[in-house]
């Protein structure tokens, strides 16, 4: 390990695209390591953007918050470039099946791609010097998940908790109900002063999100 764990972070911009229709929109990018190794948070729109973040670190992993496209589009690229072509191994909660085969196609298409590595609830990563915590999330996606670091006192969110509230629902495979019972039992059980790294725009804490959205 090489130097302090530090979160990088960069704005892409690409589209989305569910149930036949595609919206504008700007991506956080999330690269969590130290000098030496990293792992990033979901891969939109470049690869470029992505690898400007990392530079000449190891990628140990590609975390997907969830599999709408704008979150999982360049993972397959991602992962055979990261690491000198040597590639990095995506890791995707199972339940987002549906939504990755949208995108990247199944087993049975010749040109589709899976994810290398399930990620369940509760499954720890560690990498330069911190420790990400798997907290699935469900409601925005079935298999949205959250990455929490109580060193860093760091949540990303993707697109489960946004600055003003829940991430969107009303698109096939979400839910409103669901996605509130997520965030209200397994989000806003961590710390108030738990900063929220979002999957779209500007920050925010699990305070002020309990205060507005309510703990019960």
């Amino acid at each position: 390990m090489s130097g302090a764990t530090r979160v990088d972070h960069a704005v892409s911009s690409g589209t989305f695209s569910l149930d036949g229709q595609t919206y504008d929109v700007d991506n956080n990018l999330w690269v969590v390591g130290d000098d030496d190794e990293c792992v990033v948070i979901d891969a939109p729109h470049s690869v470029d953007d992505i690898m400007a973040l990392v530079g000449q670190r190891t990628v140990k992993a590609i975390l997907l918050t969830h599999a709408h496209d704008d979150h999982s589009r360049m993972a397959p690229a991602l992962r055979e470039r990261a690491n000198d072509g040597q590639g990095a191994p995506i890791f995707l909660h199972p339940d987002d099946r549906p939504l990755w085969e949208l995108t990247h196609g199944g087993p049975d298409d010749a040109d589709g791609h899976l994810w290398d590595m399930d990620l369940p609830d509760g499954w720890e990563l560690e990498v330069g010097g911190t420790t990400l915590r798997v907290l699935h999330t469900p409601g925005h996606a079935p298999g949205a998940v959250c990455f929490y670091s109580e060193s860093l006192g760091a949540v990303f969110s993707g697109d489960t908790l946004f600055c003003g509230g829940p991430g969107a629902t009303g698109r096939s495979f979400s839910d409103r109900p669901t996605i509130e019972a997520s965030i209200r039992a397994t989000l806003f059980a961590l710390p108030d002063e738990t900063v929220v790294h979002t999957g779209h725009g500007d920050d925010t804490t699990i305070g002020a999100e309990a205060a507005e959205l309510g703990r019960a």
